[in-house]
């Protein structure tokens, strides 16, 4: 098990190393990691990652480019339609989506001297 804990420890600096421009410098410590050496019942092994990273912002970019293409041709709009949805619906998503992105994106621009700027922000909220 030991081994196991250094081969996560190894893992998780080059994983750093190769993602570094996904990654705020003004987060430090940024990844945690935990090794449990019980695993669940009738497996050898077993593992989680949860994250939160502004390179998510990189997967809702791509939904929202392909959601685009398909809205303009209509595509499968009506079977949505039939149950009772509104193609405004569909074009309020598009610019919650689009929201998103860009507030990630402000995160990842971010530098630690935009600090106090943010809490601000959210405060105003």
């Amino acid at each position: 098990m030991i081994y196991l804990k250094m081969d996560l420890g190894l893992s998780g600096v080059y994983f750093l190393n190769k993602n570094s421009s996904y990654f705020v410098e003004w987060i430090p410590n940024n990844v945690k990691s935990n090794v449990c050496d019980t695993p669940p019942t009738g497996a050898k092994m077993a593992s989680t990652f949860i994250g939160n990273s502004t390179s998510i912002q990189e997967m809702f970019r791509r939904v929202s480019e392909k959601f685009i293409a398909m809205f303009r041709r209509k595509a499968f709009l009506h079977w949505y339609m039939g149950e009772g949805m509104d193609a405004m619906e569909f074009t309020e998503v598009e610019s919650n989506m689009n929201d998103l992105v860009l507030e990630y994106q402000q995160y990842q621009d971010a530098t630690a001297d935009d600090e106090g700027k943010y809490e601000e922000e959210e405060d105003a909220v």
